[in-house]
């Protein structure tokens, strides 16, 4: 089978550190790696190159040759435009099927931090036998290990037969703290891990069935494909597939794993073992709490506060509690629509 990573988004919720520019897949959160080299090297160890495959905008081309030299031309699809992971996997289906090529794929993430591996080989074997049935679709679950609001989960069938592969009874999206608190106690529920497996042409049934729009205008856009993918919906594969669908599997995975999607997650991955202060940086405390502090271009004092998330780089300060955090990216989006007027 192949995998395809995902490497077009923009990470806005990491500000400033990850910006447009830049975004957090191409940053070292977690090594002096890339998360994408990570990604990369993660796969490499188990699929020869030829069969791994980035999915990338015009915009992040050349970071991805830079950070991936290994990987050729023909292993990279280009998005023209950024329109969320829906459109995404119908270029991806596409660019498979016009080969005549139907070999399953893995859809992944290139920002997850996933320290052991050792499963892989197994679960996308077994993956790949699954999704060779018709119009199936194979979701990884990650066995929750927290009350989590910030991912979103996926409720199974209470029975477990012997191979471990589950039904999916519904999708549910980021809850609130109580919800997610009652969704931890029960045993049928798994995070959503974001890796699909499936067929090309599963991609393609699905979208016909429920995205005609969106599918019909990027089989006919021939040389217009720029223009035609630009004026496409944005709209995440969960949306546009995934809580529609009606034969989706999930094969529990207990690893460690994160959506590194914050500075809150970066902290939790990253948090020093005196349970205190985060920071990375020429940074001066006093009477400083609870902190996460990153200045990569100057010298920083923090006096007398505490639960703050303080970042400054070249691109940008922010100085956020961090009970607000989740703020972030809808600020960006109101700086930016004041700018394009």
């Amino acid at each position: 089978m192949k995998v395809v990573i995902m490497a077009g988004g923009q990470g806005t919720r990491f500000w400033p550190w990850s910006v447009k520019d830049k975004p957090k897949q191409f940053l070292p959160l977690m090594s002096k790696e890339s998360m994408l080299q990570q990604t990369y090297s993660r796969f490499l160890k188990y699929l020869p190159a030829e069969k791994i495959f980035i999915v990338t905008t015009e915009e992040y081309l050349h970071l991805v040759k830079d950070q991936i030299p290994l990987i050729n031309s023909e292993q990279i699809i280009i998005e023209p435009a950024t329109r969320d992971t829906g459109p995404c996997m119908a270029l991806a289906a596409l660019h498979f099927l016009k080969n005549n090529d139907n070999e399953a794929f893995a859809a992944v993430p290139a920002d997850h931090f996933i320290p052991e591996d050792s499963q892989f080989p197994e679960i996308f074997s077994l993956a790949e036998n699954i999704a060779a049935n018709s119009h199936a679709i194979v979701t990884l679950g990650i066995t929750p290990t927290r009350p989590e609001t910030g991912y979103g989960y996926i409720q199974v069938e209470e029975e477990v037969n012997e191979k471990k592969v589950l039904k999916v009874e519904r999708f549910i999206e980021k809850p609130d703290l109580r919800t997610a608190k009652d969704l931890f106690k029960k045993k049928n529920i798994f995070w959503n891990s974001g890796i699909f497996i499936w067929k090309p042409e599963t991609i393609e049934y699905y979208m016909k069935k429920f995205q005609p729009g969106i599918w019909g205008k990027l089989t006919k856009s021939g040389e217009n494909l720029k223009t035609v993918y630009s004026e496409v919906p944005k709209i995440s594969i969960d949306y546009a597939i995934l809580e529609k669908a009606d034969n989706i599997f999930t094969l529990p995975v207990n690893m460690e794993w994160d959506d590194v999607g914050n500075w809150s997650a970066w902290e939790r991955l990253k948090r020093p073992k005196d349970n205190e202060n985060l920071v990375q940086g020429d940074i001066h405390l006093l009477s400083a709490n609870n902190c996460v502090i990153n200045s990569f271009d100057r010298k920083a004092i923090v006096i007398g506060v505490e639960d703050l998330i303080i970042a400054s780089t070249e691109d940008g300060l922010l100085v956020c509690h961090k009970s607000h955090e989740d703020k972030v990216k809808q600020v960006l989006k109101e700086i930016q629509a004041r700018h394009d007027k």
